[in-house]
């Protein structure tokens, strides 16, 4: 009988040892799984680990136009993922062109993973960086670079330029308006063809003076055009200067400092530049070309850090895609009237029964049709 009774304890503590291992197996195991977890939660901070960097062009990250609306949009995607400049993002100001392959190559020696080279000026360095360094990933804005580690970020700057055109139109008293472009080049010339087209789309006789600055850092320059312009007749002025077209607006607010009654008008370009045009109880910017340059650069950052980055397409933004739009913040300036006209040529374009012009060329035929 005791013989069976320690038999019987025998089975009984083996088979209470066998369950307590099966017990640490399983939690081993369940162990393991968390440890998967913990490692999956890893590996995704890793995935949204992303470096970010912008090079400015000479306009400076402060130009109040595309550089100053890129860093806007860098900002505030790493605002959004918890990050600090320095610490996630970053930029490089660049005083002249010689700036620009060091602030590129500093950014890739400190390993970020996407570096963007702010306008046309800086394609040439940005070629060299993404042949140079193809670990690495770059976007250039404004421009296209033929290369399968950059993103080519542009613009229909046109399909903008015409509505401004529309509104410069209906505003102008005198029936003459002015054009300020920086640097005569396609890219300016796009916001000037476009410009163009959409002032004679409302009236065909209307009169529009055209002079370039070839400098986007000029705003001395940019005030004698705006004060020759004014003088001559012209109340409403569109720049896409960067900034030599701050002073164009401290012209027109001269103007209206000396004579208050007088309607003098500035259309802004790539933000909406409506506090540039402050002057003490009035406002003379009329509107702004808003190009979304901080949305298209979220766009491409959030891309990249899901491990879609868009390298060797040309990503373009227009009306259709929320990357173009024209700013109504003056409420006194633009009207119901010319806000509704603006709305619908802006429906026009986007069904395709207008074709904005981008070029001289086909503006002239463009406006031989009219």
């Amino acid at each position: 009988m005791t013989k069976r009774i320690s038999l019987l304890f025998i089975l009984v503590l083996s088979l209470g040892l066998l369950l307590a291992a099966c017990g640490g197996a399983n939690e081993e195991d369940n162990a393991g799984t968390e440890d998967n977890g913990d490692n999956a939660t890893e590996n995704g901070e890793a995935a949204s680990d992303y470096k970010v960097a912008m090079v400015t062009d000479e306009g400076g990250v402060d130009d109040k136009s595309f550089n100053q609306s890129a860093w806007e949009g860098i900002e505030a995607w790493g605002q959004e993922n918890g990050l600090s400049k320095g610490e996630g993002y970053d930029y490089a100001q660049s005083d002249e062109k010689a700036d620009y392959m060091p602030n590129i190559s500093r950014f890739v020696r400190d390993e970020y993973n996407l570096i963007f080279g702010v306008g046309f000026k800086l394609k040439e360095d940005i070629q060299k960086a993404a042949d140079q360094f193809p670990e690495a990933n770059f976007g250039i804005v404004d421009d296209v670079v033929e290369a399968p580690n950059v993103a080519s970020i542009t613009f229909k700057e046109h399909e903008g330029s015409f509505l401004a055109g529309v509104a410069a139109a209906m505003k102008t008293a005198t029936n003459k308006i002015g054009f300020v472009g920086g640097i005569d080049s396609p890219l300016i010339k796009k916001f000037e063809s476009g410009f163009i087209a959409g002032a004679k789309s409302v009236n065909p006789d209307i009169e529009v003076e055209v002079q370039y600055a070839e400098s986007f850092t000029d705003p001395a320059k940019g005030k004698l055009i705006a004060s020759n312009m004014y003088d001559s007749g012209v109340d409403v002025i569109y720049h896409a200067a960067g900034g030599t077209g701050n002073g164009v607006f401290n012209q027109a607010k001269d103007l209206k400092q000396n004579d208050p009654e007088r309607e003098i008008w500035v259309i802004g370009v790539d933000r909406d530049q409506h506090d540039e045009g402050q002057i003490g109880d009035h406002n003379v910017t009329l509107t702004s070309m808003v190009k979304r340059v901080d949305v298209a650069v979220q766009d491409v950052i959030n891309r990249g850090a899901n491990g879609e980055f868009p390298g060797g397409e040309q990503v373009e933004y227009g009306i259709g895609e929320n990357g173009i739009s024209i700013a109504t913040t003056n409420e006194d300036a633009m009207t119901e009237e010319i806000i509704s006209a603006v709305k619908e040529w802006e429906e026009k374009i986007l069904n395709g029964e207008v074709e904005v012009p981008q070029t001289i060329d086909e503006l002239e035929t463009y406006v031989n049709s009219l």
